[in-house]
C-alpha cells in the first residue's frame, strides 16, 4: 500500500467523527435554553407557594379594593352624564332658538324706521304684537334657565361680552358697556352666546393732551 492509500484510508475514519460533534453542539444549545425556561417557571412556582395564607387574603382584598374603586368611577362617571344630559339636554335647541328673538327685534326695528309707516296706528299695533311675542319667549326662556346677560353699564368681561367698537365717552370709564348689538344668552352656567357689545373709551382730543402732558413731565 503506497502513501495516497494511506491518506485517503485515514481521512475516511475521521470524517464521521465530525457531525456528531455539530450535533451535540446543537442538543446543547437547546438544553441550555430551555433550562433557563424552566428555571423562571420553577421560580414563579415557589414564588407562589411561599405566599402564606395571610398574603393570599391581603393580596385578594386589594383586587376586591381596585375593583371597587373602577367602578364607583365609572358610576359617578354615568350619573354626571346623566345629570349633564338633565340640565343641558336642551342647549342646541336653545342656542337655534334665539335667533327668533334676533329676527323679531329686527322686523320691529325695521318697521320703526320705515317713513311710511311712523306714527301710523297700524304700526303701533303690529309693534305691539311683536312685542308681546318677544316677552312671551324671553318667559319660556327664563322657566327654563335661559336668560339674558346683563350689558349697558357694566364692565367688559371677555367670558361674556364681545367688543365689537370703541365709542368716545367722557362721562363713562373705559371699557364700560354703553351699546348693546346682540344681546347674549347664558343657560344655567353656561354661556349660549356671548353680548356683542360697543365699549367707551375716552375722546381723541383728551387722549392727546395727556400724552403732552406726560411727554413734558418726562
Amino acid at each position: 500500500m503506497d502513501n495516497e492509500d494511506l491518506k485517503e484510508s485515514i481521512g475516511n475514519k475521521e470524517a464521521p467523527d465530525s457531525e456528531p460533534d455539530a450535533r451535540s453542539s446543537d442538543s446543547e444549545v437547546n438544553d441550555g435554553t430551555s433550562k433557563d425556561e424552566n428555571s423562571e417557571a420553577e421560580k414563579d412556582k415557589i414564588k407562589e407557594e411561599k405566599l402564606t395564607p395571610e398574603e393570599e387574603l391581603e393580596a385578594t382584598k386589594d383586587k376586591l379594593a381596585r375593583t371597587f374603586a373602577e367602578m364607583e368611577n365609572q358610576r359617578r362617571r354615568f350619573e354626571k352624564e346623566r345629570d349633564d344630559a338633565y340640565e343641558y339636554g336642551g342647549f342646541s335647541f336653545a342656542k337655534e332658538a334665539l335667533n327668533l328673538l334676533d329676527n323679531l327685534e329686527r322686523s320691529k326695528a325695521v318697521l320703526e324706521s320705515d317713513e311710511k309707516l311712523k306714527d301710523t296706528v297700524a304700526l303701533k299695533k303690529i309693534v305691539e304684537h311683536l312685542s308681546i311675542i318677544n316677552n312671551d319667549m324671553l318667559s319660556i326662556f327664563k322657566k327654563n334657565n335661559i336668560e339674558p346677560i346683563k350689558s349697558i353699564n357694566e364692565k367688559l368681561d371677555p367670558n361674556l361680552h364681545q367688543a365689537m367698537m370703541e365709542i368716545e365717552d367722557d362721562s363713562k370709564e373705559p371699557g364700560t358697556i354703553v351699546q348693546e348689538i346682540q344681546k347674549g344668552f347664558k343657560m344655567k352656567d353656561r354661556l349660549l352666546r356671548p353680548s356683542l357689545v360697543g365699549v367707551s373709551k375716552k375722546k381723541v382730543e383728551e387722549n392727546k393732551e395727556n400724552e403732552k402732558k406726560d411727554k413734558k413731565n418726562q
